[in-house]
């Protein structure tokens, strides 16, 4: 992982906020988007997956969405109007010009993905991970556990959930007020939309992960969906060496 030559750049929000973007390897080119709480090195750098994609032959590109990681972050509620997350994205899309690329996203990363698609992006192939049907036509499912987490830290019993999600916050440097607001973003996606999707997509979550739904139903829903389950739950299927793996596997095939 310390081999990899990570390239930091910048992009222009939507409405015109900085959006970093970190760029590794060489080859076809992969959009990632991390999940809730985290940024591109937590969910994709620091557990090896981009190492293995970068071995594959694959350009990553690694947005840190707004709220999150080097990117602004803004307390005015006016920054994060619905389909904030999506309006980057697809602006990070047309800003670098890619035509013929692939794309997925983990948690929240999958679901801006979903609106992605639903907004008219064209990548080749696409992976949801950490992400159910539910989570993507009842988006804001758990709006009420992270509102909870967000304004009261500090109060959690050791060990609950909810201490498991403030020490993920910590271990990120997370803002919280900014993250508050990016539940405001949220828009869902009803599934007649997502069974309207085309690409090849690959849905992985891990085998105790239900936190956004049940993810073989999103496979079931998409017409060339294929689930694969990894070992793990929400929180910790992101850090197993086969998340990536299953990421090559499908990618390469």
């Amino acid at each position: 992982m310390t081999d990899l030559l990570i390239e930091r750049h910048e992009i222009k929000g939507f409405d015109g906020l900085p959006i970093a973007v970190h760029m590794v390897g060489t080859g076809r080119d992969l959009v990632l988007i991390h999940g809730y709480f985290s940024n591109a090195y937590t969910n994709w750098i620091r557990y090896g997956h981009a190492a293995k994609l970068v071995e594959a032959g694959f350009r990553l590109i690694l947005p840190d969405l707004r709220g999150h990681g080097d990117s602004a972050k803004p307390h005015d509620p006016a920054a994060y109007p619905a389909d904030a997350l999506t309006d980057d994205n697809l602006g990070l899309v047309a800003q670098l010009g890619l035509t013929d690329y692939d794309l997925g996203g983990y948690s929240l990363g999958a679901r801006t993905t979903v609106r992605m698609l639903a907004r008219g992006a064209t990548p080749r192939r696409v992976i949801l991970s950490g992400m159910g049907l539910r989570g993507l036509v009842q988006t804001l499912d758990n709006g009420g556990y992270y509102t909870n987490v967000l304004t009261n830290l500090g109060t959690f019993p050791r060990g609950t959930s909810e201490w498991m999600t403030e020490a993920f916050l910590k271990t990120t440097k997370g803002d919280p007020a900014a993250l508050l607001n990016i539940l405001n973003t949220f828009v869902d996606t009803d599934e007649a939309t997502i069974a309207g999707f085309q690409q090849p997509t690959e849905v992985i979550c891990g085998a105790d992960d239900d936190s956004n739904g049940n993810a073989r139903e999103l496979a079931d829903v998409l017409p060339h969906g294929r689930y694969v389950e990894v070992p793990g739950n929400h929180m910790n299927a992101v850090t197993r060496k086969e998340l990536g793996q299953a990421m090559v596997d499908f990618l390469t095939a």
